[in-house]
C-alpha cells in the first residue's frame, strides 16, 4: 500500500505548467517526468474508480437497517401518494422540495416504497460524487491528490449517513460536485455550449437545495480574482440556471413555508456543526487542519477554498436575520474540505498519508457502525413498529399526540408504513381514512369519550422520548386518558415513545 501511495503522491508543484491550463499550474495536464502515460492513466482510473467501490460498498451496507426518520416518512408519504397528491405540495408551502418527491416518485414506480428502496437514490448519487470527487481532484492537482481526496470522501461518516437516507442531501452533494467539474471544464476551454451545460447543472443544483446556489458565491469569487475574461458568461449561465429554483423560493415563501427543519446559529449549534457536517468532531478538526495547510497553494486549491468557506460564512450572515442554519445545509461542502486535505497530504511522505487515511477510518468506525442500528437515523420507527405488531390484540385501538411539534402525523404515518392493514391497532379518534400524503393532519373526532367507545387496550405514539407518555398529548384527550387508563407499559425506542394504556374498570 506504501509504495503504491508513493507512486501516486508527486509533489504538487511539480508538473510543468501548460498553455492549455487556464488555472496556471498545469496540474493534471501532464504525467509527472520519468512517469510513463499509461502509467498515469492507470492512477487517473483509480482516482475515480476506488472512492466509488468505497462509496458504494459503505452505502450499501446496512442501508436497510435503520428505520426512515421524520423527514424520510414525508418523503415516503408523497411517493405513496397519488401524482396529484405528490403535485399538491407546491400549494401549501413545500415546493422547495417538489422536485426532489417527484423524482422520487418515478423512481418508485419502478422499484417500489421500501426503506431500501427510497434510498436507492442516495446510494447511487453518493457512490458518483465519489467518483467525481477523486476525477475532479486529479485534474486539478495530480492522480495520487485525486485518490486521496475520494477515499478521505467516502470513509467520512456523512457520506455514509446521507448515502443511506431518503432526502434530497445526496442529490445535492452530487450536483455541486458536478457543477464544479463543469466550471473547470468551461473555463479550460470557453464555449457557449460548454457554459449552457454548466447553467444546466446549476438548475440541478438549485432544485436540490436553493441554499446549494450558495456555490456560485464561491466559483464567482473564483472567477472575478482568477478568470475575469469569462465572467460575465459565468453570470448568464449561472443566474438562468438559478432562476427556477428562485421561483420555488419566491413560491414557497408566498405560501407560508418552509424549506428546512433550520434554527439560529447559537454557540451551541455552531459549537456542533463540525460534528453534524462530518460525522465526528475530531475528524472535523483534522480536516481544518490539513484544509489550513494547503492554503498556500494557489489557483486550484483556491477553487476549493472558496467551495468550502465562502458558503458557510455567506449562510451564517444571512442567518443573523432569519433563522436559516442548518449544519446538513452544508453537506455539498464536504468534496471541497476532503479534497483541500488530501491536497495537503500529497505535500508530506506517503507513510502519513496512509497513516492519516488509518486515523480517519478508525475515527469515524463508531459512528458508522451507530447510523445503521435501529436508531440510527434519529428515530426507531421500525423497531417501534414491530413491538406493536408483536403485541398486538384484536379490538386494540391507536391516538397519536396531536399536539406534539409534528402534530401527530409521524405516528400515524410510521403505523401506515410498516404495518399492514390488517395488523394495526384502530385509528380510535380520526374521522375519515389515513392518508398517506406525509405531514398532512387528520382530522379527529372532538367527542372523545364516545370515539374511544369501549376499547380496552390503547396504544399511544409519541414523537420524542416522554417521561410521561400522556402528558400534553392534547387537551381533553389527556384528561379522558388519566382519568380511565393505566399504563401498562412503555417503551422508548430512540426518538419515539410508544405505550400500551389498559382500560381496567370491572364493569367493561
Amino acid at each position: 500500500m506504501k509504495d503504491a501511495v508513493t507512486m501516486v503522491l508527486p509533489r504538487l508543484g511539480s508538473p510543468e505548467a501548460s498553455d492549455e491550463d487556464p488555472w496556471g499550474e498545469g496540474h493534471g495536464t501532464a504525467p509527472a517526468p520519468g512517469r510513463p502515460v499509461t502509467d498515469t492513466h492507470r492512477w487517473r482510473v483509480a482516482a475515480w474508480l476506488a472512492p466509488a467501490l468505497l462509496m458504494g460498498a459503505l452505502g450499501i451496507a446496512g442501508a436497510g437497517a435503520p428505520g426512515l426518520r421524520l423527514e424520510e416518512l414525508a418523503t415516503w408519504g408523497r411517493v405513496a401518494s397519488s401524482w396529484s397528491g405528490t403535485w399538491s405540495t407546491l400549494g401549501w408551502g413545500e415546493a422547495a422540495v417538489t422536485p426532489y418527491h417527484l423524482l422520487m416518485r418515478a423512481w418508485a414506480e419502478v422499484f417500489g416504497t421500501s426503506d431500501l428502496a427510497l434510498r436507492g437514490p442516495s446510494i447511487l448519487a453518493m457512490t458518483v460524487a465519489a467518483a467525481l470527487v477523486g476525477a475532479l481532484a486529479s485534474r486539478m492537482f495530480a492522480p495520487g491528490t485525486g485518490l486521496l481526496a475520494g477515499l478521505v470522501f467516502a470513509l467520512l461518516p456523512t457520506s455514509a449517513r446521507y448515502a443511506q437516507e431518503a432526502q434530497p442531501h445526496a442529490l445535492t452533494l452530487l450536483a455541486a460536485v458536478l457543477a464544479t467539474w463543469l466550471l473547470r471544464s468551461a473555463v479550460d476551454r470557453p464555449r457557449p455550449w460548454r457554459f449552457a451545460v454548466y447553467g444546466a447543472s446549476v438548475l440541478v443544483l438549485g432544485l436540490s437545495s436553493v441554499v446549494a446556489l450558495l456555490l456560485l458565491v464561491g466559483h464567482g469569487w473564483t472567477l472575478f480574482a482568477f478568470r475575469r475574461e469569462v465572467a460575465v458568461r459565468w453570470l448568464v449561465a449561472g443566474g438562468l440556471g438559478a432562476l427556477p429554483a428562485a421561483g420555488l423560493l419566491w413560491h414557497t415563501g408566498q405560501q407560508g413555508g418552509r424549506f428546512a427543519q433550520v434554527s439560529d446559529p447559537s454557540l451551541t449549534v455552531l459549537a456542533a456543526t463540525p460534528r453534524e457536517l462530518f460525522g465526528v468532531t475530531a475528524l472535523g478538526v483534522v480536516l481544518l487542519a490539513l484544509a489550513l495547510f494547503s492554503l498556500p497553494l494557489r489557483y486550484p486549491a483556491a477553487l476549493y477554498t472558496a467551495w468550502a468557506v465562502v458558503p458557510p460564512v455567506v449562510l451564517l450572515l444571512v442567518a443573523q436575520a432569519t433563522p436559516i442554519w442548518l449544519p446538513q445545509l452544508m453537506l455539498f461542502t464536504l468534496p471541497a474540505w476532503a479534497t483541500l486535505g488530501a491536497a495537503a497530504l500529497t505535500r508530506v511522505r506517503a507513510r502519513w498519508s496512509v497513516g492519516v487515511l488509518a486515523a480517519i477510518a478508525v475515527l469515524g468506525a463508531p459512528m458508522h457502525v451507530a447510523v445503521r442500528e435501529p436508531g440510527g437515523h434519529q428515530q426507531a420507527t421500525r423497531q417501534l413498529a414491530e413491538i406493536i405488531e408483536r403485541r398486538l390484540q384484536p379490538g386494540d385501538g391507536v391516538v397519536y399526540g396531536s399536539a406534539d411539534p409534528a402534530g401527530g402525523w409521524v405516528g400515524r404515518t410510521v403505523v401506515a408504513h410498516y404495518l399492514p392493514a390488517d395488523r394495526r391497532p384502530r385509528d380510535v379518534l380520526a374521522t375519515g381514512p389515513q392518508p398517506v400524503d406525509g405531514r398532512l393532519p387528520v382530522a379527529e373526532c372532538a367527542d372523545v369519550a364516545g370515539c374511544l367507545g369501549d376499547t380496552r387496550r390503547l396504544w399511544v405514539v409519541r414523537l420524542g422520548e416522554q417521561a410521561d407518555p400522556v402528558q400534553a398529548i392534547g387537551g381533553a384527550k389527556e384528561r379522558l386518558l388519566r382519568t380511565r387508563y393505566q399504563v401498562a407499559q412503555v417503551w422508548r425506542p430512540d426518538g419515539l415513545t410508544l405505550a400500551l394504556l389498559v382500560d381496567e374498570r370491572p364493569d367493561l
